[in-house]
């Protein structure tokens, strides 16, 4: 698969005006110290349109583009978002029994574009991450997953347990994948409506999402090593499911 560019928009003003226009933007870089009453207004739109941003320093911006950036660089996301409110009534309309992803706290893109590309070959119907703490869709993401980013609806919320009881009052049951888990991942029943929680391989899945389970379920480890990777983990999850839906 050919490598994917990341697209980016120079200036204060461009990014302003992608940012009214409403542009998927994934982050804007700043450089550190900048000032003046366009920057203010241009720093005051970013907060209230609530933009992911970061300070760098001035050589990283100019090491990125050697133009009149003004020291500020976005970058826009290689897809759009989508709103889960938008693709719940999409998945039950269509018959399909639900088997949504929800990812918590992983960071890493090539785990996250692994992922993906696992939950779009067993039929996955979205992948929800937060807008903060997780892995976005990058370029590299979109490569790892062999193009399947474009394929599978990714929704961002602001806080995955308000979007775990919303999910649960529509009749979705929550299980999560964790070692703290009281029984196998083969003995949950992913045969109904469900949502499969992943967390990190450093910390897991937040303690206080964990309460919100349905179900905590653990996935056998027999060797030295602690933990599976979280994109092998996710794999052996959705195709359990997909397993228990096909006998």
């Amino acid at each position: 698969m050919a490598k994917q560019r990341q697209e980016m928009l120079f200036g204060i003003r461009a990014a302003m005006e992608a940012i009214n226009s409403e542009k998927e933007i994934e982050k804007i870089l700043i450089r550190s110290g900048l000032a003046g009453p366009l920057y203010n207004e241009f720093f005051e739109l970013v907060r209230t349109k609530d933009v992911q941003y970061q300070f760098v320093p001035k050589e990283k911006i100019d090491a990125m583009d050697q133009r009149n950036n003004q020291g500020v660089i976005a970058l826009i996301a290689p897809i759009a978002y989508q709103e889960i409110e938008d693709v719940l009534p999409e998945i039950m309309v269509g018959g399909k029994i639900p088997l949504i992803l929800v990812l918590d706290q992983i960071t890493d893109v090539r785990n996250f574009g692994a992922i993906a590309r696992s939950a779009e070959c067993a039929g996955v119907q979205a992948i929800i991450i937060p807008f903060k703490n997780s892995a976005k869709v990058t370029p590299d993401a979109i490569k790892t997953s062999a193009g399947a980013l474009y394929n599978i609806p990714v929704c961002r919320v602001q806080n995955l347990k308000t979007l775990v009881r919303d999910l649960k009052k529509e009749g979705i049951r929550i299980v999560a994948a964790t070692e703290k888990g009281d029984k196998m991942y083969t003995e949950a029943n992913l045969t109904l409506a469900t949502a499969i929680i992943m967390g990190s391989e450093d910390v897991g899945i937040d303690d206080a999402l964990l309460r919100l389970a349905d179900e905590q379920v653990k996935i056998p480890i027999l060797g030295s090593i602690e933990s599976l990777n979280v994109s092998v983990a996710a794999s052996l999850m959705i195709y359990e499911a997909v397993r228990q839906r096909n006998l």
